[in-house]
């Protein structure tokens, strides 16, 4: 018989939140016509109906239906603030456009009604769910939590929580290891209450009510232990994956059948959030595209006369899945590379043309790569190529490098913007820039990516270490 070993707590909570909403707007609505003396029609009720499921799906957009009962204050104001700006923008967009059908009357899309309406129905949202938090808050406030481990999952557990329910909240945190203190190595916020033997005693006399067990996955007979002795109590008790084990780039928790499973290894540009991605690269390049066009004809004139040869050159670089692409660049050098050697460009290399220099330092010979965001084989933004011979170099001696390929490879990125552009001549700017890589694969939204975008204006082009 199949048995589901673990399973996704869900308490209804944003089920509820959604219903709510959606009966509050549709009520609220039909109420205001009926102020305002209006008669609510058959249309008038369809187009409630859609308004309500455009907040619904602008709140699930902003992350507002992906909070707890018990999410932070300011998290809850901002995420409500954000979805009904959005559903209120994308509702008076629907407004313009019905409005100008001819033999079209709905009296919901009238301004006082829609507007008044809607702001009234954010509100009362806004206010339910701060009353829900300040009541959830209350009870949480007074419970005691251990945390056995002080592990890097332990500390973990403790900055959630802290984040979660503020700096104050650290008094109702303890630590319990077996372990000397000479073996912590981590500085914690909260309070270390010895060894773990005194919390399993203070779970039997109900003076704790949440344990975490953060230990590493060798201690299983430990765990194993733990675990006997805190099911003959009535304490909520939590096993915190020893994920810090591995070097995770980007983890999610999908399911395999009735078994959860983490994906280790995977791309965060998968169904819908490919489709994203991709239109922000078609939208927002051909827009760039179009823009700079003077721009690249006014280079492409200064590479021809600086020196003979081509004004473009293609070169082979890593795309997604580890494939060979080839990247387009204005030539910048007497000499075009492409071998299985390729040397990296310092600081007065002879090979680098007067003009060439210029346009590498402000990032200008990088403007054709639009070509291959427009293909389809680079986005706008994302870990920046390498040639060839750098990636087998490299992929041998940095921890994760070859993770990096697992989205296309962008004209600018994230390590770019924090300053780790240009020549990278020792193992450890090669590092810094993987793991800026990385942590924007874990932290992609297509805001990030606009984020990223507008920085490289200021930060991302100029640079004194492009040579």
């Amino acid at each position: 018989m199949s048995r589901e070993t673990l399973k996704i707590a869900d308490d209804g909570f944003s089920f509820l939140i959604k219903l709510f909403d959606f009966l509050v707007i549709n009520v609220g609505l039909i109420s205001t016509l009926k102020v305002l003396g209006l008669t609510p029609t058959i249309v008038d009720v369809f187009g409630g109906l859609v308004f309500s499921t455009i907040y619904l799906l602008c709140g699930e957009y902003s992350g507002l239906y992906k909070l707890s009962y018990d999410a932070p204050k300011k998290m809850i104001i901002k995420r409500s603030i954000i979805g009904f700006l959005l559903s209120l923008i994308i509702m008076k967009m629907a407004v313009m456009n019905v409005s100008t059908l001819k033999g079209v009357d709905i009296a919901v899309l009238t301004p006082l009604t829609f507007w008044g309406a809607n702001t009234l129905s954010a509100l009362i949202n806004l206010i339910a769910r701060l009353m829900i938090h300040r009541y959830s808050t209350k009870k949480i406030f007074s419970q005691k939590i251990g945390i056995i481990g002080l592990t890097a999952g332990g500390l973990s557990v403790e900055k959630g929580l802290l984040d979660k329910y503020g700096g104050a909240f650290k008094k109702n945190i303890a630590y319990y290891d077996d372990r000397g203190d000479d073996r912590f190595g981590y500085i914690t916020k909260s309070k270390y209450m010895g060894e773990v033997d005194s919390l399993l005693e203070a779970c039997q006399k109900g003076e704790i009510d949440q344990v975490y067990i953060a230990l590493p996955m060798v201690a299983r007979e430990r765990i194993r232990g733990f675990l006997n002795a805190l099911s003959d109590t009535t304490v909520d008790t939590f096993i915190v994956p020893d994920l810090y084990t591995y070097n995770l780039s980007h983890s999610q928790l999908r399911a395999v059948g009735n078994v959860q499973t983490f994906s280790v290894f995977s791309s965060p540009f998968e169904g819908l959030g490919a489709v994203i991605k991709r239109t922000i690269d078609i939208v927002v390049g051909g827009l760039i595209t179009l823009i700079i066009l003077p721009v690249l004809l006014a280079v492409a004139i200064g590479v021809k006369l600086s020196s003979s040869g081509p004004v473009l050159f293609k070169q082979d670089r890593y795309g997604l899945g580890g494939k060979k692409i080839k990247v387009w660049k204005f030539r910048s050098m007497k000499v075009m590379e492409n071998s299985e050697v390729v040397t990296q460009a310092t600081r007065n290399d002879p090979r680098v043309t007067k003009f060439g220099a210029f346009i590498r330092r402000t990032s200008l010979d990088e403007l054709p790569q639009f070509i291959n965001v427009l293909q389809g084989t680079m986005s706008i933004v994302g870990p920046r190529p390498h040639a060839v011979s750098h990636n087998e170099e490299y992929r041998k001696i940095v921890d994760n490098y070859m993770i990096r390929h697992k989205v296309k490879p962008g004209i600018t990125g994230l390590a770019q913007i924090s300053g780790y552009r240009g020549e990278t001549d020792t193992l450890d700017k090669m590092e810094k820039r993987v793991q800026y890589d990385i942590r924007y694969m874990q932290n992609w939204t297509p805001f990030y990516d606009i984020k990223i975008i507008f920085l490289t204006i200021f930060k991302g082009f100029v640079s004194d270490t492009a040579y």
